[in-house]
């Protein structure tokens, strides 16, 4: 495993820091924590209430397939955002970057909050909605990359991983308050109010999350790395060409040695919550609930991973990490065939699972990459495999549960885990 993350041929010798590493790891977690909050909230909304106010006059099923069909359409939108926040990431600089990628995001989130539902203007109400996912997956595409090489381009020799951790914190904390809020809004008021207008409340609370993350984005220095690029003149005139002209092994690879990282996790979250509700006839409260605790067990599990990958190397870690997820997938049927205690042990086996590759994946998509086009190449290969394995794993987890059964769904986490392995293989230790 390599550790560095400099360009081939460069020297290695300690510079001091620019920025105070409080100030790099609470940037680079802030960011993504509310870049994930409004995805999250999005992915909550698609189960509980875009189905009744956005696809009504479908049986519930398929109202629940046209829902997660539009959420599918921001990991399309995610290489868009790549490539052209990445181009500017690696032509002028990360920080501003993640500011435009930041305010591309929560704009995005805010107007999907006063969008009319179909009852008001008909089919417009969907366009619009799939327009705004878009928005909001264009502008996660760009934050992803530019947010872990704030980390690591800033983290000393030795703790690329535990810095390159930071970031990938925003998911699991995302995650805990999108379902946190809807969680107390059904304790304040009824299901018809939440369908009414209490499901605006969140999207409209990203107004304020945007304001204080700009704060803290806008309080920090250029990563001494870009820094040291721009003063040798090594950026790259257009990073994507050259991403597809030098480095298309390292992008392939890449993008399959993330793609059982998103297959779990969005089995284990936005595919579950729907199981939960549909099909295991728990209430919206406890199923929100479960997926509290799921955020809970993956935070955790991410900092375990950032304190272990840079001991035992990055490659090795995601080895053995991706061989107990070929094996959890055997579980999955099961385990949610079991009751309530059966999805409560899903959620801990699973969720702990994904934050140990989670937490490692940042750093390992980045380190093939030179600095010139790196923002460019992490956020890419990312993206790619949000596309692969996360764009339409809701959708194809319902389908095969609802067509072929739990266990059918479990083959398919079996060969995302099978992929992932070859690939890990294929890219070596010295790539990882």
């Amino acid at each position: 495993m390599s550790d560095t993350l400099t360009t081939p041929g460069a020297t290695a010798a300690p510079t001091k820091p620019v920025n105070a590493p409080h100030k790099v790891l609470l940037a680079s977690l802030i960011g993504t924590t509310i870049e994930f909050f409004d995805f999250y909230i999005y992915a909550t909304a698609a189960v509980l209430v875009f189905p009744a106010l956005f696809f009504p006059g479908s049986d519930p099923m398929n109202a629940l397939l046209a829902s997660f069909a539009t959420f599918s359409i921001a990991f399309f939108a995610r290489p868009f955002g790549a490539v052209v926040f990445g181009h500017f990431g690696d032509r002028v600089g990360r920080k501003a970057t993640l500011v435009a990628a930041l305010l591309t995001m929560g704009v995005s989130t805010v107007v999907i909050g006063l969008l009319p539902t179909y009852a008001q203007i008909g089919v417009a109400a969907p366009a619009l909605l799939a327009l705004c996912r878009f928005g909001q997956g264009f502008g996660l595409g760009g934050e992803w990359g530019g947010a872990v090489l704030l980390a690591t381009e800033n983290a000393p020799p030795g703790k690329r991983s535990w810095y390159g951790m930071f970031p990938q914190l925003g998911a699991p904390v995302g995650l805990f308050l999108s379902s946190s809020f809807f969680w107390v809004l059904l304790h304040f008021i009824s299901e018809d109010a939440l369908l009414t207008w209490g499901w605006r409340l969140p999207f409209l609370s990203s107004l304020l999350l945007i304001g204080l993350g700009l704060w803290v984005r806008l309080s920090i220095s250029e990563t001494p790395e870009f820094a040291k690029a721009v003063e040798k003149d090594e950026r790259a005139a257009v990073p994507v060409a050259e991403i597809f002209k030098g480095h298309k092994r390292s992008l392939f690879l890449g993008t399959f040695v993330a793609l059982v990282t998103f297959v779990l996790f969005y089995i284990c979250s936005a595919w579950l919550l729907s199981y939960n509700v549909q099909v295991a006839q728990i209430a919206f409260l406890d199923a929100l609930l479960i997926q509290i605790y799921g955020s809970v067990i993956f935070a955790a599990a991410i900092v375990v991973a950032g304190m272990v990958a840079d001991k035992t190397g990055r490659y090795a870690f995601l080895i053995v990490v991706t061989a107990l997820i070929a094996a959890f997938s055997f579980l999955l049927s099961p385990m949610l065939g079991g009751g309530l205690a059966g999805i409560y042990g899903f959620v801990t086996v699973g969720m702990f699972l994904m934050g140990l590759t989670y937490g490692v994946i940042g750093a390992a998509l980045a380190a093939p990459f030179p600095t010139h086009v790196r923002y460019t190449g992490s956020s890419l290969t990312f993206n790619f495999a949000g596309i692969f394995g996360a764009s339409l794993a809701p959708y194809a987890a319902t389908y095969l549960q609802s067509t072929y059964g739990l266990s059918h769904v479990g083959y398919y986490m079996l060969g995302a885990a099978a992929i992932t392995m070859a690939c890990i293989l294929a890219m070596g230790r010295n790539k990882v």
